[in-house]
């Protein structure tokens, strides 16, 4: 199964299609964003940034892909990959987005189970991310794939272009997801579960919150599909892990001074984690345009 960029983008100031040419994508309208030297597009607007500089910054992106890159959620990024290639079209194309792509380590992954499976089949690949520092660090390491600095708020895609849409400890936006998706298309997301990371919540806040209980009403345009649930504990060994996985969770900002203090001070620390896949189906009924 090889790998493509995805082209059915959209322009993100009047919705219109856009096409690839000499280094820049424009629409009918003539609206025009040049191909970034690394390969990547920035379809986000002034009007739909809420700071000058959104998203992950460098130093988060830089510590998300060491954390990453040492294999500590790959049992994470093989069930993803596993489920977006289950059913996979013999001989067809597969689309799919990852809304909140940061520096692209589930396609990454997802690319090299699609090669391993064989096949004639294409897998179309689109990361997204608010943050033009994660998509200029994905645009590096992969280039059999189109990468958008954009917003999940407003995505510029096609409406009804995509098989697969990948949401991953992200911020979903149920009507775009549903936008986007071709009738019967997936939506996968991977959520925390109520044990997830609770060594380190235990260490960095005075006291953990009850667990919500599960929310397991369906968003409108899906039907739910069956899930699963992952656990599993990893070892991390040294100060620079612990500090990578803090800077890279809403930890980082969320807990006190003297929190991350009692992090910084750790030099071992066993984690478990504990996460929800959650699949959506989308529905035969058109939604959006």
């Amino acid at each position: 199964m090889s790998t493509t960029p995805f082209e059915a983008l959209a322009c993100p100031l009047d919705g219109d299609p856009l096409q690839r040419h000499d280094g820049a994508w424009r629409c009918a309208a003539g609206h025009s964003f040049d191909i970034a030297r690394q390969g990547y597009v920035h379809l986000l607007p002034v009007q739909n940034k809420r700071s000058r500089d959104p998203g992950d910054s460098k130093a988060m992106v830089a510590a998300r892909r060491r954390f990453l890159e040492a294999g500590h959620y790959r049992p994470i990024a093989e069930a993803v990959s596993r489920s977006v290639l289950a059913e996979a079209p013999a001989g067809g194309t597969l689309s799919c987005l990852d809304a909140g792509c940061g520096e692209g380590y589930y396609l990454r992954e997802l690319a090299e189970a699609a090669e391993g499976k064989g096949g004639a089949s294409t897998l179309a690949l689109l990361g997204v991310d608010i943050s033009k520092w994660a998509v200029l660090a994905a645009a590096k390491r992969q280039k059999a794939a189109t990468w958008v600095v954009g917003t999940n708020a407003h995505l510029p895609v096609q409406a009804n272009s995509l098989d697969r849409v990948l949401c991953l400890f992200g911020f979903p936006v149920y009507s775009e997801f549903a936008r986007v998706l071709k009738p019967g298309g997936e939506l996968l997301m991977v959520e925390a579960g109520p044990d997830h990371l609770r060594e380190l919540r235990e260490i960095i806040y005075p006291s953990l919150r009850p667990s919500r209980e599960g929310d397991d009403a369906v968003p409108e345009g899906f039907t739910r599909r069956p899930g699963e649930t992952l656990r599993y504990t990893i070892e991390l060994e040294g100060a620079e892990p612990i500090a990578d996985l803090l800077a890279m969770t809403p930890h980082l900002h969320r807990a006190s001074a003297e929190g991350r203090e009692k992090a910084a001070a750790l030099t071992s620390l066993s984690l478990t984690l504990d996460v929800r896949l959650t699949r959506l189906y989308r529905d035969a009924v058109s939604v959006g345009s």
